[in-house]
Parts: structure tokens; sequence; C-alpha cells
């Protein structure tokens, strides 16, 4: 009889996160563990294998095995303007803020299918700053920046992000910014141009570049506080002074020894200023 996925232990966590990190170099090992537990039931369910010691032999000998793993378990859900509030923020307070730097650099880290990537770009495009912009969008996930790059969305979403920008405030024709085809949607090419697409870890990778805004939302809640306090130390050696980091709904940096180097913006949408 096979063993039930549900029964997955924590000891059987660990063999098959250190199985990945000593054989293919990411270290999942800081992640939350309820979640990298739903994660990886999920996957042995979703994928046929019977149980984790079918799952550790077929990740030990097979890498397209472990592609698939590494794409099934670092997905997030995203969409276009997610939280409209929020965007509202960014749009009538951040980016007045931010725009009399001759080069605007802006890290979107965890960009997953770059849905917010796109949201930025389009908000940047309208205040007449785009051209003057550079964007970087990472994600662990390879799978993920080479659909970014594509720009293809489904286009039975865009009915719905139509309805997300309205609500943080967008008054144009959102269709103007994509072309449609049969099912799918392509952000044009004039709203990516400024965009860079690059695999980046943030649990092994260093700083790249001085940032005056940074957005990392709903990605530091699947890590445990060890590990959040890290990338929180990263992202305040990435921003210039006065640039400001952007966090999802339930995250916050208020835990970490550099929260006195940060001000709050927004309290309700998470949005931190570093001061020195």
């Amino acid at each position: 009889m096979s063993e039930r996925t549900s029964d997955i232990s924590d000891e059987e966590i660990e063999e098959i996160l250190h199985l990945v990190y000593h054989q293919y170099g990411y270290d999942f090992t800081n992640y939350s563990r309820a979640s990298m537990q739903r994660r990886i039931t999920r996957f042995i369910d979703s994928s046929g294998y019977r149980n984790i010691d079918n799952l550790k032999k077929h990740l030990g000998n097979d890498k397209s095995v472990f592609d698939l793993f590494l794409q099934k378990i670092t997905v997030n859900v995203t969409e276009m303007f997610r939280d409209p509030e929020f965007y509202k923020v960014i749009r009538t307070q951040i980016i007045p803020a931010i725009a009399s730097y001759p080069t605007i650099k802006i890290w979107h880290a965890g960009c997953s299918s770059g849905e917010e990537v796109f949201s930025m770009a389009i908000l940047l495009h309208e205040a007449g700053l785009l051209n003057r912009s550079k964007i970087y969008a990472t994600d662990i996930n390879p799978h993920n920046i080479e659909k970014a790059k594509i720009g293809i969305l489904p286009l039975d979403v865009m009915k719905e992000y139509v309805a997300n920008y309205i609500q943080a405030g967008g008054e144009r024709d959102f269709a103007s910014y994509y072309t449609a085809g049969y099912d799918h949607a392509i952000i044009r090419k004039d709203l990516r141009s400024n965009i860079v697409f690059s695999q980046h870890n943030l649990v092994t990778d260093q700083v790249f570049n001085e940032f005056q805004l940074i957005f990392c939302r709903n990605v530091m809640i699947y890590f445990n506080r060890a590990l959040q306090n890290k990338i929180i130390h990263l992202f305040y050696n990435s921003l210039s002074t006065f640039g400001y980091l952007a966090l999802g709904i339930k995250e916050s940096l208020l835990f970490s020894d550099l929260k006195s180097k940060f001000d709050v913006v927004s309290s309700q949408e998470k949005i931190f200023r570093r001061t020195r």
C-alpha cells in the first residue's frame, strides 16, 4: 500500500530540501515548513508520484523532474494591478517622489510571470517616465522569467485586470496596452522595452544595483523569520537613501533589526522608505 502524501513528515521534507540543495544548488531550507509541505504534497499528487520515496528517487536521477519541481513549488498567484489601492498609492505618492531622478531604477523581486511588472510599466508610461526608467524583474524560477519576457497573458483574465486598473485610478483605454489574440493577450512591446528579466535567487544572490523602488510582494510570507530578516538587509543595501520598499499586505519589516532605518509611508499598503 502506498504512503499517504498527507503524512509527509518534517524529516522527509528536510530530506527533499537537502537533496535539492546539494544536487542542484537551490536552498529552500529556510522556507516556511507548512508552505513547503503543502507545495511538495501538491506536487506529488499532481505529478503521479506515489509517495515521498518515489519523488526522491526521481528528483535525484532526473534533472527534468527537478525543473518541473522548481516550476511548481515556486509559482505564486499574481495579477495585474492586484490590490488596486496599493497601486493608487504608487501612482499618487511614490512615482511623483522618484520622478526627479535622471534614471529611475526599479526592482521587482520575485516577479513571477510579470503581471506586477507590466502594471508598473503602465503607471510609468502614463506618468511620462517610462523612457528614463529601468525596470529589473527577477525570479528564482527560470520558467517564470521566460514566460514574462514574451509578455503573453490569458485573454480571459483581462476583464478582471481592467477592473483592477480602473480601481487603481486608471483612466485610459486599458485595451490599448495589449494586442488580443484568439485566447491570449500580448503586452505592447514598447511597454516591455525598458524591462530586464533575469533569474535571481534572493536566498543566495547579492546586491546587483542601487534602486529608488523595490517591489517584493507576497514572497517573504513563504520564508521563516531569519530568512525574512536576511532579505530585508539585501533590500536595504540595494536601496538608495530615501528609496522605497513595497511589501505584500501580510508582510512587514517592523520585526527586523533594520526597522529604525525605515519610515512607514503606508501602513495599510506596506510601503516603507529608507531614511539612512
